[in-house]
């Protein structure tokens, strides 16, 4: 389990419990599947339906409890408080996970009220009724809630649902990033969409003169990320440009977490990584553009994405880093 975690954006990952299974296209190249097989023996004992999921230690439970007790040394170190992913190698909200486990989850969020946790779930629809068989009313005010979001089909789908749910903060991990994504014109009924940066109902061309609804409820914070790893598929540089663009016109705390594999590259840099180059690139993508057009006029659709690898294409965005956050409690 990690404590001090490599993940840009959060403080600790407590793994409550191991195993999951794949739910939509985000999951294609899970790499905690490969680690679960990795640590079993080439098989993924605890991944899939049916198969069973692993409680970790009485140990690693501890640790969240030693997390809170330091959190005057670390709040004054940092000026904020500690958060902490919960689960990087599980889902929360999964079915297959024995429903004592996740109020015992919930008894130790109540016992580190010192910590903001971050709960992020593939299984949305799931949150509500979850709660409520374990005898949780409501979120804990120190619970961020999450939801995996890779494509405009799983916004339109899951979205709504996740600002059902009522929670201090309501968060998206775009990552992977598989396709544009729209959070400002979501499907709502026949003459309306919804902005859900903006937490408000605008009605359709022929009502534009209606103002919005407000809603009272919001997305709080946007993350965007390519895909890593084996088989990683590429991450066309307009869509993160969109939804950073969105979050900034909004208000909204926006962090870019990486590009995965695949980049642009200038002709400088292609010139100094001539293995990058060899390795191979992509210009085709989803939409049926195949490589024509240029930068400007065409979004970068027709410019190569090279394959260079997680840490040489690195975070930068328009050329920096994005690393809001959203306040806590």
């Amino acid at each position: 389990m990690s404590e001090n975690s490599k993940i840009e954006w959060t403080d600790h990952t407590f793994n409550p419990w191991e195993g999951c299974q794949q739910v939509g296209p985000g999951c294609d190249h899970c790499y905690t599947e490969t680690r679960n097989a990795r640590f079993a023996g080439g098989i993924a004992i605890n991944w899939g339906p049916g198969a069973p999921r692993r409680r970790t230690s009485a140990a690693n439970w501890r640790k969240p409890l030693a997390w809170n007790a330091a959190h005057p040394e670390f709040s004054a170190a940092h000026g904020r408080r500690q958060r902490v992913f919960c689960a990087s190698l599980a889902d929360v909200f999964d079915n297959a996970v024995d429903l004592l486990w996740r109020r015992d989850l919930f008894r130790l969020i109540a016992d580190t009220p010192n910590l903001d946790w971050l709960l992020l779930t593939k299984r949305i629809g799931n949150v509500s009724t979850m709660l409520r068989h374990i005898g949780v009313e409501r979120l804990p005010e120190n619970v961020w809630l999450g939801a995996t979001i890779v494509n405009q089909e799983e916004a339109n789908r899951d979205i709504p649902k996740l600002l059902s749910v009522p929670a201090r903060v309501r968060f998206l991990s775009m990552e992977p990033l598989l396709g544009p994504v729209d959070l400002t014109r979501l499907p709502h009924g026949d003459e309306s969409d919804l902005d859900v940066l903006r937490g408000q109902v605008v009605y359709t061309s022929q009502h534009f003169a209606v103002p919005p609804d407000p809603l009272g409820k919001l997305i709080s914070w946007v993350i965007v990320g390519g895909e890593s790893g084996p088989g990683a598929r590429p991450m066309h540089p307009g869509w993160a440009r969109s939804l950073r663009d969105q979050c900034e016109e909004a208000g909204v705390p926006f962090l870019f977490k990486q590009w995965g594999e695949w980049r642009l590259m200038s002709a400088d840099e292609q010139r100094a990584n001539p293995a990058s180059v060899t390795r191979g690139h992509v210009s085709s993508w989803p939409d049926g553009t195949l490589g024509r057009g240029d930068f400007g006029s065409n979004g970068g659709y027709g410019k190569p994405l090279f394959l260079m690898g997680k840490k040489a294409a690195g975070r930068l965005l328009g050329g920096r880093t994005h690393d809001e956050f959203p306040e806590g409690r």
